[in-house]
């Protein structure tokens, strides 16, 4: 499934890394980073600039930084930056070293800051926040200076310093730099550069009471590791030119920073802040629920990982934003899956199927295929008996047309088995469920054939009653119900739109009875069914509990066309 690199065309970030080595700009080098904040988890969109920023890396012979952009120590913490890192190397990628932190450089910052004051490129502003606001201006009207902005740099410096002491409390001043007031970029209006936050740091602790912003950070810190290619999502592009300002006034390094579209999934959503609603709220069972479009969700729902780093490589790379439907990244699943992934035979919604010319108290073994996109998986052996058990959908008392499932008087084929017969059903009394279908199986078709050649339509899966073992199955579904939860705007409610079904709990599935020896993490295709993993939290020794990943085939987009 992977992409040959020799036949497909470059991506636009990769032609511009293309042009700067033909002229030598960063003497043939590439070196990207991935800068995330450690304040929550990881999620399927930054899966996309992991498999960019890395993948890049890779193929040019570079290597790329894992940089956590620590700045605000009232939102972080170590234990996002361990899911980071364990995220980042479940999908199959690695940095050199240890890790890279904003707050490594904080010194380094604070003499940049000074040398922009020295320069009287950098003042202290005593403005609240709701005044710098007010001062900034518009989109359609110019921004007006701050009545500080003349200040001499030897009283900047000594503010700043004072700043740096923990004189004055948090909000009473920040130091900005000195551009332009009236530009149309509004970003290049004397933006804030450090403000005063008292607060413990989780790798600094109380060392700093002032903290730099994300624009004064990001540059720098690219500089200072020596990035050739800054690869950020499209939201950046209009602070490029404020980037571009802070390196060249400093006189340092200047990486080069390129934009592409962030990833817009359908029927979920991507917002860090939505994502904390959906938790707190309660509408999950936290950040690692399966519904959830994490990297810690998806993992437990069965995702691999070369399936992600596949569908990050279909979508490709753009300027423009789009909505990609989850179905490209679900039949990646189903691809890998179908490769990889063990068979089994489970009955979700059970109803017993007695084989009445079949010896009473006999069994037998039948040999069965663990994958047949791999035959180095083997054969495993599977117990066949009288009783068994069918999905309750494989029988009809009165089927409709072109039904070749189980009803009276049809012949259909027992998965590795034999070809039967129904000759009727029994039925509850009381409220007309049926409780049992009887049948006659054929002695002369062991393994599904007939000796006389007859064709038969129609092939279900089975476990033998006597043998099967229990479990908990849970069938996980979209999180939303329409394709962009988004579309009605801010002011309508996006969780209006959960879908109901999307999750739903068997406690009654009926399993092989080998697979209670299933480990958490272990992929299945359940034939007929879906692809399955053990689930990593829940599940106990003997007691898996499966989540289902992906169905067989891509139900929804026909439920759709079905709706229009």
């Amino acid at each position: 499934m992977s992409i040959d690199e020799n036949s497909r065309s470059l991506n636009f970030v990769e032609q511009a890394i293309e042009q700067d080595n033909q002229t030598s700009r960063f003497q043939d080098q590439v070196i990207t980073r991935f800068p995330p904040e450690p304040n929550g988890y990881l999620h399927i969109g930054h899966a996309k600039s992991i498999c960019l920023n890395f993948g890049i890396a890779q193929r040019y012979g570079g290597h790329c930084n894992l940089r956590f952009d620590d700045t605000n120590p009232t939102r972080e913490d170590t234990e996002y930056v361990q899911s980071i890192e364990t995220d980042v190397q479940w999908l199959g990628f690695s940095w050199p070293g240890q890790s890279c932190y904003a707050s490594d450089y904080f010194g380094q910052l604070f003499e940049w800051a000074i040398q922009l004051i020295d320069q009287g490129q950098a003042y202290v502003c005593d403005l609240t926040p709701e005044k710098t606001r007010e001062y900034r201006g518009t989109l359609t009207q110019p921004g007006r200076n701050s009545p500080n902005r003349d200040r001499s740099p030897k009283e900047n410096k000594d503010l700043f310093n004072r700043m740096r002491n923990g004189e004055f409390p948090d909000g009473s001043r920040t130091l900005r730099a000195r551009i332009d007031m009236a530009s149309p970029n509004i970003n290049l209006r004397d933006p804030v550069m450090y403000r005063i936050l008292h607060a413990t740091h989780h790798r600094t602790g109380d060392n700093w009471c002032i903290y730099p912003m994300y624009d004064f950070t990001h540059g720098q810190s690219d500089s200072i590791e020596g990035v050739t290619h800054s690869i950020c999502t499209m939201e950046f592009e209009n602070h490029r030119p404020l980037y571009d300002w802070y390196l060249q006034t400093l006189g340092v390094y200047h990486p080069q920073q390129i934009e592409f579209a962030r990833l817009n999934l359908s029927h979920t959503v991507l917002s860090k802040r939505k994502l904390i609603e959906l938790v707190e709220q309660g509408h999950v069972d936290g950040w690692d629920d399966p519904r959830m479009p994490t990297l810690c969700g998806l993992r437990r729902r069965g995702y691999t990982p070369a399936s992600i780093r596949h569908f990050c490589e279909r979508i490709g790379v753009a300027k423009y934003d789009s909505l990609v439907d989850i179905s490209w990244l679900e039949q990646a699943v189903r691809e890998d899956l179908n490769q990889s992934a063990r068979r089994a035979m489970v009955v979700m919604d059970p109803v017993k199927l007695i084989i009445d010319n079949y010896p009473e108290g006999q069994s037998e073994s039948l040999e069965a295929v663990n994958n047949p996109e791999d035959p180095s998986a083997g054969k495993r052996q599977i117990p066949f008996s009288r009783e068994l058990y069918i999905e309750r959908s494989d029988f009809q008392e009165n089927p409709p047309k072109k039904y070749h499932r189980l009803y009276p008087g049809k012949e259909v084929r027992l998965r590795y088995a034999y070809l039967v017969t129904c000759t009727e059903c029994v039925k509850d009394p009381e409220t007309g469920e049926i409780t049992e279908v009887h049948c006659t199986y054929d002695p002369q078709t062991r393994g599904g054939s007939a000796p006389d050649g007859r064709k038969v339509r129609g092939t279900i899966h089975w476990v033998s009653a006597g043998h099967a073992a229990e479990c908990t199955i849970r069938l996980y579904d979209h999180l939303f119900a329409t394709p962009d939860p988004l579309e009605d705007g801010e002011d309508k409610d996006y969780r209006e739109h959960i879908n109901p079904q999307a999750l739903t709990v068997l406690d009654d599935a009926r399993l092989e009875p080998d697979l209670l020896s299933a480990k958490p993490g272990d992929h299945y295709q359940f034939e007929r069914v879906g692809y399955f993993c053990v689930d990593s939290e829940d599940s106990e020794p003997g007691k898996p509990v499966f989540n289902r990943t992906a169905t067989l085939r891509d139900r929804w987009s026909k439920v759709q066309k079905k709706s229009k």
